[in-house]
């Protein structure tokens, strides 16, 4: 296997932040580079580099300037915009989909089409694009029931609704109104599905793949899962109630099908592939959705639950020749993570308030706190986004993990700090 000394990966998230981390382990020389990163990803072995996501000639400059031998994508906008076809054409191994494997999350219609084909267990579904159309269905159908925009809605493109009329006026938002654009010329109606959810990732060459530990993430502002959905507010790994018995229901009935159906149709899907599910009462796994890329804040705790190279796993995943050894995934091991939020968050966040306390919460046994929404400044840190930091610890029980994150957590100070006080004691 080819040396990986150098490696670019592309984001400005707590997420990059964790991978770049777990990036360096394996040889004690690799340099990684996060493009654009955030106020957190610099120092000896991690470097901070300028980039527009958003402009493939501009990535590409920045891929040939810095020469890795890996890279790997964070977010899935660029993903499904097809940054990793072009910098593979470009000679660089690039550790994420192409663009049509991508449309397992840039389009829900395309995921559910996909999962009735390969029989993988999903809510009843149909795909509208009038809203005359789907007010006959909701009229139909009933409530509750969950509307969906079709495309990328930066986490905002779901509804569940509770009532008819509320399913009626989400559907003519997107379809009529255009809120999200493009995004939401297209819809999908689904059934109200009851139960718990749960994330579970695997890393995938195409054909072979490792599953990574369940997830469980808590995506409510306010504890007791109350309040506005964010980005998500914490997360609990491994999830509470997920058996040995059901991952491997998971991974048969959801991750292999979906793997099998994209080689089949010529679209070989190499990358993480991230399945959200709802378990029913009844046990049953039943998929909500396919994202294409780590999930956020799941990869945080993630990164923590797994020993070895990541950059070898990652680049072998990229090359289509999996050698999961690589990596170990020890079994007396939890994470916790808890979300820091600005003042105003999920709203509109409150920017620029001094940060303190990260040295002493890092000084906790098993606590890194990874930076989102940050920006260093004269030597200072301050607040620059929505999700400011993700306070990770990880422990020999799930409950050492919670209690070290939960100290470190309040070893931090900045204005208007926000956090929920019950990740993973919630369902």
């Amino acid at each position: 296997m080819t040396e990986i000394a150098r490696v670019l990966v592309l984001g400005n998230g707590a997420r990059e932040h964790a991978l770049a981390r777990a990036l360096t382990r394996g040889a004690p020389n690799r340099q990684v580079f996060v493009a654009p990163g955030n106020g957190g990803t610099r120092g000896a072995r991690i470097h901070r580099e300028p980039v527009d996501l958003a402009r493939r000639d501009a990535v590409i400059d920045l891929a040939e300037r810095l020469a890795p031998d890996l890279v790997v994508v964070g977010p899935e906008a660029p993903l499904c915009a097809g940054i990793a076809d072009a910098l593979t054409e470009a000679g660089f191994l690039t550790y994420g989909p192409s663009r049509e494997a991508a449309r397992l999350e840039g389009s829900k219609a395309y995921l559910k089409e996909l999962a009735r084909e390969a029989n993988i267990p999903t809510a009843r579904f149909s795909v509208v694009r009038s809203y005359a159309e789907a007010e006959r269905i909701i009229g139909e159908r009933g409530a509750p029931i969950v509307v969906k925009a079709d495309g990328l809605c930066a986490g905002k493109g779901v509804v569940v609704a509770a009532t008819e009329a509320e399913a009626k006026e989400a559907a003519r938002s997107m379809l009529e109104d255009r809120i999200f654009g493009d995004a939401g010329s297209t819809v999908v109606l689904e059934d109200c599905l009851v139960g718990h959810e749960v994330s579970v990732h695997a890393i995938c060459d195409g054909e072979r793949f490792v599953l990574l530990p369940p997830a469980r993430d808590h995506k409510r502002i306010f504890d007791g899962d109350r309040g506005p959905n964010t980005g998500g507010m914490g997360v609990a790994c491994p999830a509470p109630g997920v058996t040995t018995s059901l991952l491997d229901r998971i991974a048969r009935e959801a991750i292999a099908p979906t793997l099998a159906t994209m080689r089949a149709r010529g679209t070989p899907f190499r990358g993480t592939l991230f399945a959200g599910l709802m378990v029913t009462p009844d046990g049953d796994p039943m998929l909500l959705e396919h994202n294409v890329r780590f999930g956020d804040p799941e990869c945080e705790a993630l990164m923590e639950m797994l020993d070895g190279d990541l950059a070898g796993l990652l680049a072998s995943a990229a090359r289509g020749a999996l050698e999961p050894d690589l990596v170990s995934l020890p079994r007396d091991r939890a994470a916790a993570v808890v979300i820091l939020a600005a003042a105003g968050y999920p709203g509109t966040p409150k920017k620029g308030d001094v940060i303190g306390g990260i040295a002493e919460a890092e000084a906790i046994e098993g606590v890194l706190v990874h930076h989102a929404g940050t920006e260093s400044q004269d030597g200072s840190l301050y607040t620059s986004g929505g999700r400011v930091l993700a306070v990770t610890a990880r422990g020999a029980t799930f409950e050492e993990a919670r209690v070290r994150a939960y100290r470190a957590a309040d070893l931090i100070t900045f204005e208007g700090k926000q956090l929920r006080r019950d990740i993973g004691l919630t369902a």
